[in-house]
């Protein structure tokens, strides 16, 4: 594996080695020891699988407090995304800035999202299947998002009406967020 990319502290951008034939592909997702010599020790206990049927499905900006804050491991079987973390971590230096990247069948990069990150995802192209390894459970109390076209993030997610659930067309302003300190 080779890391491409750390875009904002913590945050990686990793290519997988992959051997093609005329049978098609193989390549590692995600090896332990791998990780940990590129600086990921999180100890992944949950994956995570979501198939968004139509283009322009966009789920996020997610994230869980403590103690179930999570990391992720992020990736596309199939399909397409547009792929933002947004570093939600007060005392970081990148506090409030974003980064996004599409992830793709073909490309097959991975991202991983540490800790102190909301994270979402917009499809662009339909029947997009998407796998995320998480560090920690989902806890639905501590369960929290930033609202997708929040002025001051200002995130170009090239849709302006994308598909949304219920619960992601009212989360807060990152103003909201921020002043919850």
């Amino acid at each position: 594996m080779e890391i491409l990319d750390e875009p904002l502290k913590g945050l990686f951008v990793i290519k997988p080695r992959v051997f093609s034939d005329h049978r098609g592909y193989f390549y590692e997702s995600y090896n332990l020891e791998t990780f940990r010599n590129i600086g990921i020790a999180d100890h992944f206990i949950q994956d995570n699988q979501s198939l968004s049927t139509d283009k322009n499905v966009l789920r996020g900006l997610h994230f869980q407090n403590e103690p179930f804050a999570q990391a992720k491991l992020v990736r596309v079987v199939t399909g397409a995304v547009y792929d933002v973390a947004v570093d939600i971590r007060k005392s970081s230096p990148t506090y409030g800035h974003w980064f996004g990247i599409e992830l793709n069948e073909e490309n097959k990069t991975l991202l991983y999202i540490p800790k102190g990150f909301a994270h979402g995802f917009v499809t662009l192209q339909p029947n997009t299947l998407f796998n995320y390894k998480c560090s920690n459970v989902y806890n639905k109390a501590l369960e929290e998002g930033i609202l997708w076209n929040d002025k001051d993030l200002n995130i170009d997610w090239g849709v302006d009406q994308p598909i949304l659930s219920e619960k992601d067309e009212v989360h807060q302003t990152f103003a909201a967020f921020k002043s919850q300190f």
